[in-house]
């Protein structure tokens, strides 16, 4: 699977740096510092903060602190939805995993022809930015306690998924499996690639190409 890291493809599309996750917002227009903190702050809205933070400075980052100073509310606005910051982040994976599940891994189950989904998984995944820069810095700290039960299980979902698309789309069961392990493997050496070590981005046309190659390429003829 790609990620888009064109800068061109983003202008192109308008799209806003955060979750298209209709009725899970991963962003808040709201000018919370004109209305009444309880009333106008919710357990999502500082959940969707955290994930964002998390994008742009790792896990390491988190601070109740400075997401108030960034939301324009004091602490208390926190606690009255939060006692920790650790129970933050734990919502805040949650909440980055359930849109994996349903925005994703649940549209394309739904598709019917089984040939069809990897090629539309392909392309919808590569045009994902915000979960896979939420994904990049999960990747950078495996060595935190609650990060760690959360990848592997997040992890064990999508290879399960991708073996029964490729099962599905006519490979052997252990095919099927080892096709899995190379997309996978795949998707997540693209973001390291352009996350962590800072690759050039690709242009628009190079991106395309990109990904097309990759659906000739891991897709069953």
């Amino acid at each position: 699977m790609a990620v888009n890291r064109s800068p061109g493809r983003g202008a192109r599309r308008s799209t806003p740096p955060h979750y298209k996750c209709p009725g899970c917002r991963y962003h808040t227009d709201m000018n919370v510092s004109s209305k009444p903190e309880r009333t106008r702050l919710s357990a999502e809205d500082w959940e969707l903060a955290a994930l964002q933070m998390i994008a742009d400075q790792g896990v390491g980052a988190l601070a109740v602190e400075a997401l108030a100073r960034q939301l324009g509310v004091t602490k208390g606005s926190f606690y009255w939805h939060f006692r920790t910051r650790e129970a933050l982040l734990n919502a805040a994976m949650e909440r980055w995993e359930q849109y994996g599940e349903r925005e994703i891994i649940g549209q394309i189950e739904q598709i019917a022809d089984p040939r069809q989904r990897l090629p539309e998984l392909f392309r919808r995944v590569a045009h994902e930015l915000q979960p896979h820069r939420v994904y990049a810095a999960l990747l950078k700290a495996l060595d935190h306690p609650q990060v760690v039960p959360v990848m592997a299980r997040v992890s064990q979902r999508r290879m399960e998924f991708l073996t029964t698309v490729y099962r599905e789309a006519g490979l052997p069961p252990a095919q099927a499996l080892n096709r899995a392990r190379l997309t996978y493997a795949a998707y997540v050496g693209f973001l390291q690639l352009n996350f962590t070590l800072g690759l050039p981005r690709l242009s628009h046309e190079e991106f395309d190409a990109y990904v097309e190659h990759m659906i000739a390429t891991l897709t069953p003829v």
